[in-house]
């Protein structure tokens, strides 16, 4: 059984040595460089939807 999505999750990972926040909360994920306020924010639907800005943006904020 799974558990229910119903408040934000957060973890730190590590890309290329950078240090990132990923939020993932019942309204979709949002990426933040660690030490930072502004990130990418992406809805449930826009993921779902395979959104072709989605990954141009995520690109591009992870270089």
């Amino acid at each position: 059984m799974a558990t229910k999505l119903d408040k934000e999750l957060k973890r730190e990972i590590d890309i290329k040595g950078t240090a990132y926040m990923v939020t993932f909360s019942p309204t979709g994920i949002k990426l933040v460089e660690k030490g930072r306020r502004n990130g990418s924010t992406y809805t449930w639907e826009q993921i779902l939807r395979g959104d072709v800005t989605v990954g141009g943006e995520l690109k591009q904020s992870l270089e």
